[in-house]
């Protein structure tokens, strides 16, 4: 069996594009091989900032001959319709066999397709996958009409097996394929001959390549550690700019530098930042001080000098970026010292959304919002109302107009430097978090206080001007907001009520006073302008309610990745006090472990075998059983049996769920499914006496009311 080898080497790939090449390679090539017949034992790809490789192992040597048969049209069919089904068949009416069928003789056609060989179907699969490859951007060059990342130099096509390698032939847009790559661009630029994929992997490492962008960036990590060890410092973590330099290097070559004194006053934040962006510098640490000391350069050459012409070329221009952050910082500061009011009155210039107002409006919103919303989560009122003031003027700094992805952490440096207290300024770099499901959730309550101002703001103010997500479209990042509105009260394990807050929200809006402006331009009167305030509350309620069913929608996402299936989800989100969400999370987590107990769930099946026959004999009878169910008249020791289990439970379910200990109500609630087990298999429901009839339907009804008490397990499923 015959492995295959592929290169496609060209010039620089963008580094953020080749992850998703090398898997788009890797499927789009092996896809096309198995939809063609044939086999493979594995497959790897592979990149570099000049080459997407594949190398499949153990390939069959060609695709099998395949024979089907195919029913056509009766022989008594007219002309046409044999002679399309020859058309399909590629066949002549003598290679045609008429069989007996249900309405008579009708032909059929025995189709063979022998097999091919593997470098005829590769040859296909290769070329429809380069011509067809879904670079997100793409280019021609020169007089082709081949499309592709950047110039393609040469291809690799290569099956190899105990005999030897042969070449698949091919050619794309005059390019032919062929055996031979190049190396390193400077060190080794050499044509370089191969034979199969080991052959290749070796000679590119020999002539400095590393294949593999996993070996590279285990050579950075490595390197810039050990780097680091050595001047006592330590490389900040980041792999994301890991994984991007490790796509920018084919031989990657460590170097270390330090930061001028000059300008280790600068935020450690605005060091790192700044070196990243601009320079794609690691940042290293001194582990004592916590400042940013010094950086890691990757070159991607070995030098006589060992990296020193290049280590001050980057020192050079690193000292002009950090002068430039120097000058944005300084001036920054002395604004902050003057209590960034030049910057709160551009605000007021600064759009936030047509409908919405100017930020400056934003943050009048957010600041009331905050005071009121402060005490639900012990904050203080003034320093949440003062928090949501400052907490957006770093945007308009230049260190934030420079680097936007340093708002909020400016924000508390300048709150800082204005002599503001720290949870004020703490406010200030947290209130935009948490920004996604795995970002850290502020605890601090002033944090806590603006961050669920920031968010409700933003969402009721689109949801009052029907700005709503729709699909996958959501332009506003609302979808995020509420994720962040969740987290933040069920980490905080916040007992305030949605409905509650979200009316706050909405009733500030700047929506309804847009709507009073088109409706009365020359001014409201008394009796005008009570009906408007009437108006804006009942607005306001509306947009709280619809904004509940989204929240909804989002802890169910939220809770699903935890491990709770969304029927339990449903079952809790049908019960009372809805839109206290840490109740709702307690409720469901109770409730989903105990189903996944052998109790749970065949309790789960007793409560729905209650539910569904109760259902059915109250459409029946047109009665609802919910009440006289009487031991007194119970036939068998099974009813008294389940009789006193109630007894028993039910005030001690009421009482845990009173007290919100949810592991005891469900506790409860199994304890009953030995006499709820034992009363279905000992009784007949629908007996003929009514009077008995009457009174098990009442005794299933304490069934059904004992489990509403917890959840409503008619939505669960099983």
């Amino acid at each position: 069996m015959p492995d295959l080898l592929i290169e496609l080497f060209s010039e620089e790939i963008p580094a953020r594009m080749q992850a998703r090449a090398r898997e788009d390679l890797k499927k789009r090539v092996t896809d096309g091989l198995v939809d063609a017949g044939l086999t493979y034992r594995s497959a790897g790809a592979f990149s570099t900032p000049r080459r997407l490789a594949l190398a499949v192992e153990g390939l069959s040597a060609q695709s099998p001959t395949t024979r089907e048969e195919r029913k056509g049209p009766r022989t008594d069919a007219p002309e046409a319709a044999l002679e399309g089904f020859l058309r399909s068949t590629g066949l002549t009416r003598e290679q045609l066999e008429a069989r007996d069928d249900k309405k008579g003789q009708v032909w059929f056609a025995v189709v063979t397709k022998p097999g091919r060989p593997a470098a005829e179907i590769v040859a296909e699969v290769l070329e429809r996958t380069i011509r067809d490859f879904p670079w997100p951007k793409s280019m021609r060059w020169g007089a082709g009409s081949l499309r592709w990342v950047r110039p393609l130099h040469s291809i690799i096509c290569l099956l190899s097996d105990e005999a030897g390698a042969s070449v698949v032939p091919l050619e794309i847009e005059g390019i032919r394929a062929g055996s031979t790559t190049r190396g390193h661009r400077f060190m080794a630029p050499e044509e370089i001959a191969v034979s199969g994929f080991e052959d290749y992997a070796a000679k590119l490492r020999r002539a400095r390549v590393m294949l593999d962008p996993a070996e590279r960036e285990a050579a950075i990590r490595q390197e810039a550690a050990n780097l680091a060890f050595a001047r006592g410092w330590e490389i900040v973590p980041d792999e994301g700019l890991l994984t991007e330099v490790a796509g920018l290097v084919e031989w990657p070559v460590a170097l270390m530098g330090a930061i001028e004194d000059r300008f280790l006053a600068l935020p450690p934040e605005v060091l790192q930042t700044s070196m990243k962006e601009h320079q794609k510098f690691f940042s290293a640490r001194n582990p004592k001080s916590g400042r940013i000391e010094g950086f890691v350069t990757v070159a991607n050459i070995e030098t006589a000098d060992h990296g020193e012409t290049i280590l001050k070329g980057n020192q050079r221009v690193l000292a002009a970026r950090l002068s430039d952050a120097a000058f944005f910082w300084d001036n920054d500061l002395r604004e902050a010292k003057a209590g960034m009011g030049d910057w709160a009155e551009g605000l007021k210039h600064v759009t936030f959304q047509s409908k919405l107002g100017s930020q400056a409006d934003r943050i009048a919103r957010i600041a009331a919002l905050a005071r009121k919303i402060a005490p639900l989560v012990g904050a203080d009122p003034d320093q949440a109302e003062q928090a949501a003031r400052v907490a957006k003027l770093d945007l308009r700094s230049a260190m934030v107009g420079e680097f936007p992805e340093l708002q909020g952490i400016m924000g508390r440096y300048y709150a800082l430097a204005a002599g503001l207290p720290e949870p004020v300024a703490d406010a200030a770099r947290d209130h935009y978090s948490p920004l996604g499901p795995s970002d850290a959730v502020p605890s601090a309550p002033v944090s806590v206080a603006v961050a669920l101002a920031d968010k409700l703001d933003t969402l009721t103010g689109f949801w009052a001007i029907d700005e709503k997500p729709t699909g996958s479209k959501d332009p506003f990042a609302l979808r995020r907001a509420a994720l962040g509105v969740i987290r933040l009260i069920t980490t905080n394990n916040l007992r305030i009520h949605l409905d509650d807050i979200a009316e706050m929200a909405a009733s500030i809006q700047p929506t309804f006073e847009y709507s009073k402006r088109e409706q009365f331009p020359g001014g409201l009167s008394d009796e005008q302008a009570m009906t408007e305030i009437v108006s804006s509350v009942s607005v306001a309620a509306a947009v709280a309610r619809t904004l509940r069913d989204f929240f909804h929608d989002r802890l169910k996402v939220h809770l699903r990745d935890q491990g709770i299936r969304h029927d339990i989800i449903d079952a809790v989100l049908n019960m009372p006090g809805s839109d206290d969400l840490v109740l709702l999370v307690n409720r469901a987590t109770a409730l989903n472990d105990v189903l996944k107990t052998e109790d749970g769930a065949n309790l789960l099946q007793g409560l729905k075998r209650a539910g569904n026959i109760l259902a059915q004999a109250e459409e029946k009878d047109g009665v609802e059983y919910s009440f006289g169910a009487d031991p007194k008249f119970a036939e068998t020791d099974e009813e008294r049996s389940l009789f006193a289990a109630l007894d028993q439970a039910e005030p001690a379910i009421r009482e845990a769920v009173r007290l919100e200990d949810f592991q005891a109500a469900t506790q409860g609630i199994a304890s009953l499914r030995a006499p709820i087990d034992a009363f279905f298999e000992a009784v007949q429901i629908n007996t003929d006496n009514q009077i008995t009839r009457r009174n098990r339907l009442n005794l299933l009804s304490r069934i059904r009311e004992a489990g509403r008490l917890i959840a409503d397990f008619g939505r669960i499923e099983g």
